[in-house]
């Protein structure tokens, strides 16, 4: 049976090597990279039985996507359409004093007009858990309307990861079109900088995990925060957990590994505290793989959890 059920889209993201510059690199790698596949991607090598349900385009590159992550060992459903395009995103990785580059060119993607009469309800209705991440409803009217239908559908535990991409909306429609359905959201994942932008806070992780939970009553919350490791809120008791030093070498699937560890441990039903050791194995773990999916398995997960200071350059 389907444990986890995630919906969204994956655009295909086209990278060149090293730290070359977008204008003047003359190759570039291309992979597959969805907030919700590669989270599902995640619990799946953590032995979760996982879902990625999307519409994509009948074209090579719509069935590049669903191989890609076929080889990775993930479940798909998939409703293929004639219209609308393949994601796109290109991503320069930089070197200080650069900075990264992102440049998204999703719009008018085929998953941005899946509807929930298209999409398969009675999985999401039978899974004990749902996520989406902000990067879908951010792609359009139909996909936040099919948002909020598939989170009121579900009858387990609803998970929002806020992802805010700035390349897709603004911060104000972001406000605007979370509001129609964070009321159906239990469980809520963002990364520090984003919950102080979208929730306009300020301060200190504790209080602002604490009041996101409150205002919006949100069963948990989980802030992650880069090298500062990760809090949650959950049943009236804040959890800490540090980060695992680790070599970088691509951070790019840090946080949707982070995520995809942290729901296959709690649908495992351990403790919010050994929940959030898993899911900072996982992101520890993925920095050391060029990418944006992990390859990580649960062998080396639990290696690294039980003697992290063993491990502290990654393996």
């Amino acid at each position: 049976m389907t444990r986890l059920v995630t919906f969204g889209d994956t655009a295909l993201r086209l990278t060149p090597p090293d730290s070359e510059r977008l204008e003047s690199a003359r190759d570039v790698r291309m992979r597959a990279d969805g907030t919700e596949s590669n989270a599902a991607v995640a619990a799946t090598r953590l032995g979760t039985p996982t879902v990625w349900i999307s519409k994509l385009p009948d074209t090579e590159l719509g069935r590049r996507v669903r191989s890609e992550l076929h080889a990775h060992g993930l479940e798909t459903d998939v409703i293929w359409t004639e219209s609308g395009r393949q994601g796109l995103a290109f991503a320069e990785r930089a070197s200080q004093p650069r900075e990264d580059t992102l440049i998204q060119d999703r719009g008018e993607s085929a998953a941005a007009t899946a509807t929930p009469g298209e999409l398969p309800m009675t999985l999401v209705q039978q899974a004990d858990a749902t996520l989406i991440g902000g990067t879908t409803p951010a792609l359009g009217p139909t996909a936040r309307e099919t948002t909020e239908a598939i989170f009121r559908a579900a009858s387990g535990t609803t998970v929002f990861d806020l992802d805010f991409q700035p390349g897709l909306w603004s911060v104000a429609e972001a406000r605007e079109s979370l509001g129609g359905f964070l009321d159906a959201v239990d469980v809520l994942i963002a990364n520090e900088d984003d919950a102080k932008t979208i929730f306009d806070r300020s301060g200190k992780p504790r209080d602002i995990v604490h009041s996101v939970a409150a205002e919006h009553e949100f069963e948990t919350v989980v802030v992650t925060r880069s090298e500062h490791g990760a809090i949650a809120y959950a049943d009236g008791v804040i959890h800490e957990q540090d980060a695992i030093d680790t070599e970088a070498v691509d951070d790019s699937g840090q946080h949707a590994a982070f995520v995809g560890g942290f729901l296959s441990s709690v649908l495992d039903e351990d403790p919010i505290e050994d929940a959030l050791e898993v899911a900072s194995a996982m992101a520890a773990l993925t920095r050391t793989i060029p990418g944006p999916m992990t390859t990580v398995d649960r062998e080396a997960v639990e290696r690294l959890v039980a003697s992290p200071e063993d491990n502290e350059r990654g393996i």
